[in-house]
């Protein structure tokens, strides 16, 4: 993949959300920059303008060290943060004030971050924490608060989460 297809990746998939392609842009920008390390000395100034704006003005962390698929959908990008060591699939949708991230442990360490598959739907005001592993072709619904894996299919609610439904084909009713 070039450059050009690399940056635009999300584009098609944000079709129509301006504020979606362009924080994905930045995103996949600052990704780009952050794999040379020259590239992080002359491009020090957009690394620290990303991080002004995309992250604390318009409240939306995707750190540089991300691993994200393509066709990553943002829709209402307001309150989103992700962890930098979440592992998000390809064609995942993340709505407003979604947190994914570790856990804090008894033991004061901190567990592993979550794994997403793909085509995975995140609802408004979901937390995902800890070491745990989102099957493909998941929908979770707004609120749920996920501590622990589910397989593939399947609709997720709840706090607790659960599952709602498990089928072969989920659809995005939820």
């Amino acid at each position: 993949m070039g450059l050009f297809a690399y940056l635009f990746q999300d584009r098609k998939a944000n079709s129509g959300n301006i504020k979606g392609q362009l924080i994905l842009f930045c995103f996949r920008l600052v990704q780009v920059i952050n794999r040379h390390t020259l590239l992080k000395i002359i491009f020090f100034l957009y690394l620290i303008w990303y991080r002004v704006n995309i992250e604390w003005i318009l409240g939306v962390e995707l750190p540089r060290k991300l691993t994200a698929g393509k066709g990553l959908i943002i829709y209402h990008g307001q309150a989103l943060v992700v962890n930098q060591g979440v592992v998000l699939g390809e064609n995942c949708v993340l709505r407003n004030s979604v947190t994914i991230g570790h856990k804090k442990l008894a033991d004061g360490s901190f567990s592993g971050c979550p794994r997403i598959g793909n085509n995975v739907d995140i609802g408004a005001n979901v937390c995902i924490i800890g070491d745990v592993v989102i099957g493909n072709n998941v929908i979770i619904g707004a609120g749920s608060v996920v501590t622990k894996s589910f397989p593939d299919n399947c609709v997720v609610v709840g706090n607790p989460a659960r599952i709602l439904d498990k089928s072969g084909d989920a659809s995005p009713s939820v």
